[in-house]
């Protein structure tokens, strides 16, 4: 297992923090990344959003160690420093949305090899969010879950919806699903907007950390997704609250200014979670873990007093209906 580029100092987490190299099943090579902690209770697997990177949650690995966890993450296929899929770089994409859960049986079969220690369970941003929902449902080692602003339900117009349904077909005859999509622009979102106007956080702290990081590596940026990613997105989204509900504890919260994602949708699918919560968090954007502390402390908390449940009481196997 080869060791992978790890800036320590621009992701300001606990100690011990390393990267390593992993070739997904397709052979894809993506990067985890893992602090393990000392004396871990269990396993927190973070699964970052769209145009995210293993050192944006070195702080967020700092509390989560501070709570007894290790934390293990990842680069997604086509962002960070994980292989891009496309001749430009800046786009981000993929061929299917279903290639996303060959990153997370990569590290799972990495979390297994190393023993980290369980139980394991399941810490999700936005496009993580979608992909380890499916991964719930489809059976899983996660004993339980926490979701930040998971995107089961993407914010676009209309006619954007209703473009993207027929992408498939037309990219297939035309040529131009790898394109990024309209009305999105190239790197970098972090380094082009003013703090005033972003839509990711309200912590002034947070923002300069982010864009620090974003400045310093310039693989860390990504611009607008192709609109292949965006066909596909949607089209899992559709999927996801058709599907039945996973019987693992869970909870979801998203802030109250949230622009990115649907939070009338998040909330609609954790009603019928057996075991579920849900929370729209006061003066919040959509970055929960990139917000001011006592918003992240919550957030945390919520999440923690979630994974307790999973040894409360046991989960059954199977599912529950929708």
């Amino acid at each position: 297992m080869q060791e992978a580029p790890f800036h320590a100092d621009l992701a300001d987490g606990p100690e011990g923090g390393r990267a390593v190299w992993l070739a997904a099943r397709d052979g894809v090579r993506i990067r985890a990344g893992l602090w393990p902690g000392s004396g871990a209770a269990g396993t927190v697997f973070l699964l970052p959003g769209r145009c995210e990177y293993i050192e944006k949650y070195g702080r967020t690995a700092r509390d989560i160690a501070a709570r007894g966890h290790a934390t293990l993450t990842l680069d997604w296929r086509g962002q960070g420093l994980a292989d891009r899929l496309l001749k430009d770089p800046c786009i981000g994409h993929v061929r299917r949305f279903s290639d996303y859960q060959l990153d997370v049986a990569a590290l799972t079969d990495f979390a297994a090899a190393e023993g980290l220690p369980r139980p394991w369970v399941l810490l999700a941003h936005s496009m993580g969010g979608c992909i380890g929902l499916r991964t719930l449902i489809e059976g899983s080692p996660f004993a339980a879950a926490a979701f930040s602003a998971p995107m089961w339900g993407i914010r676009v117009g209309p006619e954007m919806e209703t473009l993207a349904r027929f992408v498939p077909v037309l990219a297939a005859r035309l040529g131009f699903g790898n394109r990024r999509t309209p009305t999105t622009g190239a790197p970098s979102y972090l380094l082009d907007t003013p703090f005033e106007d972003n839509m990711l956080t309200t912590d002034p702290e947070m923002w300069a950390y982010m864009v620090a990081q974003t400045r310093e590596v310039e693989r860390f940026r990504l611009g607008g997704p192709s609109l292949n990613w965006l066909a596909e997105a949607l089209a899992e989204c559709r999927w996801l609250t058709r599907a039945p509900r996973p019987d693992q504890p869970a909870h979801a919260s998203v802030g109250a200014r949230e622009r990115i994602v649907l939070g009338e949708v998040v909330e609609s699918m954790m009603k019928p979670w057996t075991r579920g919560s849900f929370t729209r968090v006061p003066g919040a954007e959509h970055e929960l873990l990139m917000e001011k502390p006592a918003t992240r402390t919550a957030f945390l908390d919520r999440a923690f007093a979630t994974f307790a449940q999973a040894t409360q009481a046991p989960s059954r196997q199977g599912l529950s209906n929708a």
